[in-house]
Order: C-alpha cells, then structure tokens, then sequence
C-alpha cells in the first residue's frame, strides 16, 4: 500500500513560504518521498497503518492551500506510466526494494 500526499500551498508572502517549508519538512520527517514536486509518498504496510498515518498529515496542515491524499495498492503505483521523461530507478517507482519488517 502506497499513500500519496499531493499539495498546492500559497507561497506569496513569507509567512506562506514558511508554512510551505514546514509542512514540506514535517512530510519528509514523517518517511515521506518526493515523486515531483509537491508529490511525496510513503510505503505503508496495510491499509489501516495508511489510514492512521493520513489522520497522523492532518495534524501537520497549513492554513491554506490544498492538500490531498490517496491511497493505492503496490500493483497500482507499479502500473503508473511515465509519459515524459525517463524514471528513476529508485525506491519510489520499484516495489522490488520494498522490504516489511
């Protein structure tokens, strides 16, 4: 189970950029990944540790902006296509490296 964390925050005054760069650092603190820019996922073992861990992101939410999630099955993410551009071959694309403890 994957869950994808998806945002589009204000960033016209400073207080807004700051916000921008909490959440984004908190995400990234909580086992988060960027796919692309505002795009960031995370391995989750069921769906019930995605649930909890998306209640755990609507904790740290900013004021404004909008902020989505969703939650796919490994052989979901695996079907994506890339439709520009080459992938990368790391852990975010590949459930071969993906290891449950």
């Amino acid at each position: 189970m994957r869950l994808m964390i998806m945002f589009d925050l204000p960033t016209e005054t400073a207080q807004q950029r700051k916000e921008y760069r909490q959440f984004r650092k908190k995400l990234i603190n909580e086992g988060f990944l960027m796919m692309q820019y505002s795009v960031y996922v995370r391995v989750c073992v069921t769906r019930q540790t995605a649930q909890f861990l998306e209640k755990r992101v609507k904790k740290l939410l900013p004021k404004g902006g909008i902020v989505q999630s969703l939650m796919v099955t490994e052989k979901q993410y695996n079907d994506m296509h890339f439709l520009v551009g080459k992938p990368i071959e790391d852990v975010r694309n590949m459930s071969d490296r993906t290891v449950i403890l």
